[in-house]
């Protein structure tokens, strides 16, 4: 079994989600939870605060790989800024504790998840909860993003894991390597 820990980052909500991926698609929920900080305290506190609960967070499940959200160009920059500080701060606590980091854009978890990349959040919402079995849609988005992040590492990642403990892929994901060693599109980054 694997532990995958997604992460939907941001300063003011910070999604988090850990699953557990066994055979093929096998996938189960271990935890979901939404971090929050109040806006107009000082970034300095709100970046502590955060790195504690998510240096807490990989203490405690151990998770064998990171999925978070690439930040991508929005036109609010104090968003993007956010979004980018509290992912340096991922990449600096899973590089201490040697977990990889595998970066995931949007349309991508969009893609994985609904098979669309353009789906809107109640789409996304909606299906995280059918793959994990759940009596309901994980709230805020957040935290349906985070687990969305983990189900599409599980899937289109690099180390699903079978029974035996030996890596496996499925077709889909072959050609999902495939298609990244052609671009030479790097799928870690630490």
């Amino acid at each position: 079994m694997t532990i995958i820990l997604g992460i939907d980052p941001g300063l003011t909500r910070l999604g988090v989600g850990v699953i557990q991926h066994g055979p093929g698609r096998a996938v189960s929920l271990v935890h979901v939870d939404v971090y929050r900080t109040p806006a107009e305290d000082e970034p300095a506190s709100r970046i502590g605060s955060l790195a504690t609960q998510l240096a807490h967070l990989l203490d405690e499940y151990s998770p064998d790989v990171v999925a978070l959200e690439r930040v991508f160009a929005q036109h609010n920059l104090r968003t993007v800024m956010g979004t980018a500080q509290i992912s340096g701060v991922v990449f600096a606590l899973a590089h201490a504790r040697s977990i990889p980091v595998s970066l995931r854009t949007p349309s991508e978890v969009k893609a994985a998840v609904t098979g669309h990349g353009r789906a809107s959040k109640s789409q996304v919402g909606t299906l995280v909860q059918a793959i994990l079995g759940l009596d309901e849609i994980p709230q805020p988005a957040d935290a349906a993003d985070a687990l969305a992040l983990a189900i599409t590492e599980a899937w289109r990642g690099v180390a699903p894991i079978a029974a035996s403990g030996e890596t496996t892929l499925t077709p889909a994901q072959q050609a999902w390597r495939a298609a990244e060693a052609k671009a030479k599109r790097p799928r870690l980054t630490e």
